[in-house]
């Protein structure tokens, strides 16, 4: 079994399996390593606005509110932002190991990305398992503090900001995958 297997295990043990206590900063914090070290942990979880994104390809509208219940890595990127295109398989690599009913990769394409550049962004990348959801007047980014790409949030079963990378991070990383177990084991 991987390290990244055991951290969470033993930390959910020598913690009596407290949700409470298993997904604080102090708990994630040691996890964090190489480019996760990045990762601010905040030591209290933040509100997030509940803003309207559009839907990949149907015109629809969705929110973070339709992912209360589980952890979501958000993460804003750009088909023209080069970190984005190194860091999109990475993340997509989470989705396909931890993705289920209590974690969920969300990416939103801020500002302007057509349709057609996203699908071939996707297609180019190989990336066939995460939405292709729009922020096109990048709302959703305004209203989470967005200055640059790619900036990725982790947000809490009661829909708050509980963490934050700005830049890119190998999110495919022992770290990245230690820091995600432990929160889905949590939330068991």
């Amino acid at each position: 079994m991987r390290l990244f297997r055991l951290i969470p295990l033993y930390m959910a043990l020598a913690l009596g399996a407290n949700a409470a206590l298993a997904t604080d900063a102090e708990t994630l914090a040691p996890l964090r390593d190489g480019t996760l070290k990045r990762l601010i942990l905040h030591k209290e979880p933040k509100p997030v606005n509940v803003v309207e994104f559009q839907l990949e390809d149907d015109g629809g509208t969705g929110s973070l509110a339709d992912y209360k219940g589980k952890y979501v890595l958000l993460n804003f990127w750009a088909t023209w932002c080069a970190p984005c295109r190194k860091e999109m398989p990475q993340i997509a690599e989470l989705q396909d190991e931890f993705g289920g009913d209590k974690f969920e990769v969300l990416t939103l394409a801020t500002g302007r990305n057509s349709p057609a550049g996203i699908k071939k962004f996707f297609d180019e990348n190989g990336i066939t398992n995460l939405p292709r959801h729009q922020d096109p007047s990048q709302t959703v980014a305004r209203a989470m503090g967005v200055v640059g790409l790619p900036i990725t949030v982790i947000i809490d079963p009661d829909g708050n900001e509980i963490a934050r990378l700005i830049g890119d991070a190998e999110w495919n990383s022992d770290s990245a995958k230690a820091i995600i177990s432990t929160l889905v084991e949590a939330n068991s």
